[in-house]
């Protein structure tokens, strides 16, 4: 997993994904409107869910917190929500940087505070557009690569050439257990999981098993 803050959307690989590495905040203006944005890394509906009531409750005083939100490695499900603004101006906005950033498994709400001037369709939509980016513009992210895990079986004199592979594909050892015959359970990206299935199959007498993938956080 790196680190990193970058200026831009970054694009992820196929099997790895980005997202916030801690929490963000921003304020924006617009015709004395003040739109106060947040950002918060969230792995659940439930954990995002709580972010909303979390600052409802904080700001009950203000006219509107309006919210979008994706989630997994591929930004589904999502939700977005305009809490009484005309529909399609906020949450729609917010998600869409959300997307434009390629960034998952994160929620941005914006409070907004009334100024007393209408700002109009177009007006609102540049606004929740422009507080979801100032929310997360200095917003340090992390990348989360996903990974697979594999079994290994195979007599202890196979060793070296199975331990040859694992080295060669960046395969983590997770489990070794050498009591009966030689036993490794692994952990590698995704993305090279084929190559080292491959790689180990072609050592006869190695007997392979895959197993669910996870997401290296």
């Amino acid at each position: 997993m790196s680190t990193t803050r970058p200026s831009e959307a970054e694009e992820a690989h196929s099997d790895s994904y980005w997202t916030l590495a801690e929490p963000s905040e921003g304020e924006y203006s617009e015709k004395r409107s003040k739109f106060l944005a947040f950002a918060y890394p969230v792995t659940t509906e439930e954990e995002a869910l709580a972010r909303v009531a979390e600052l409802r409750a904080k700001y009950y005083d203000a006219r509107h917190v309006c919210w979008a939100y994706r989630l997994g490695p591929t930004g589904e499900p999502y939700r977005a929500n305009d809490d009484g603004e005309p529909s399609g101006t906020a949450g729609k906005p917010i998600h869409g940087i959300l997307v434009s950033q390629g960034l998952t498994e994160v929620i941005v709400l914006v409070v907004r505070y009334f100024g007393g001037v209408k700002l109009g369709t177009s007006g609102l939509i540049e606004a929740y557009r422009e507080a979801a980016l100032v929310a997360l513009e200095d917003a340090p992210r992390k990348e989360c690569i996903l990974q697979e895990r594999l079994s290994a079986s195979f007599p202890y004199e196979l060793m070296g050439p199975v331990m040859r592979q694992v080295k060669e594909t960046e395969a983590r050892v997770l489990l070794q257990d050498f009591r009966e015959s030689c036993l490794l359970e692994l952990e590698i990206r995704t993305g090279r999981l084929d190559e080292l299935y491959t790689r180990l199959e072609r050592i006869y007498g190695v007997e392979l098993k895959s197993e669910t993938a996870t997401n290296g956080r």
